[in-house]
């Protein structure tokens, strides 16, 4: 006597994870290049009323590519182009950033040696810098001024760094004993300050 069949449970399956498709670059990319003032913050809104980009800069639809925090002064790039923005700001891609820094100390060549090596930070051992004493730059004055301890002499130096860690500068400096007064980003990559006043943008081709 045969068996009655019993009717076959329909196969549950999960619905396809939809594809992320990457975003097409914008018809018209741009690249800015700002020289950011101290005590701006580098986006273009804040509730609190503090200096923005908006202040500054009258370009709609463009974002800062990597970061240069509030008490930082120098060049900053923005653009529309997100694939460029991550070839930029990205510390896999290694682009070398260099940074004039006004230091608290008279910093010695055993100090410097330990820049270029690596400095162990909490979150771990940094790249090799170039790391060297210079003459103080010629700059504008910074609003408001940088406070002195008369008594302790200051110096300034020139960072290049390849990576993007959170105030990096500042904690490399100080992890060798020489804590950062005033810090001035120059250059990224290909682009510098050059002709750029405090507060002034200039727009340039959006390549790499």
């Amino acid at each position: 006597m045969s068996r009655p069949t019993r009717p076959s449970r329909p196969v549950s399956r999960r619905p396809a994870a939809p594809r992320r498709v990457a975003k097409a670059p914008p018809v018209e990319p741009r690249l800015v290049l700002f020289n950011k003032p101290f005590d701006v913050l580098t986006q273009f809104s804040d509730g609190d009323g503090r200096a923005t980009l908006k202040d500054y800069i009258p370009i709609s639809g463009i974002y800062p590519a990597g970061r240069l925090d509030r008490d930082s002064e120098g060049l900053l790039l923005l653009t529309n182009d997100g694939q460029l923005q991550a070839r930029i700001a990205d510390p896999k891609h290694k682009l070398a950033k260099t940074y004039w820094v006004q230091v608290e100390g008279e910093p010695s060549e055993e100090q410097l040696k330990r820049l270029r090596e690596g400095v162990e930070l909490n979150d771990g051992l940094t790249l090799p810098a170039e790391a060297r004493q210079i003459e103080e730059p010629a700059l504008w004055e910074r609003n408001p001024p940088v406070r002195f301890r008369k008594s302790v002499p200051t110096a300034w130096l020139e960072l290049v760094i390849r990576e993007g860690r959170n105030r990096q500068v500042r904690r490399m400096t100080a992890a060798v004993g020489l804590p950062t007064l005033r810090l001035v980003r120059v250059r990224i990559g290909p682009w510098s300050l050059d002709g750029l006043g405090l507060g002034e943008y200039r727009e340039v081709p959006a390549k790499l």
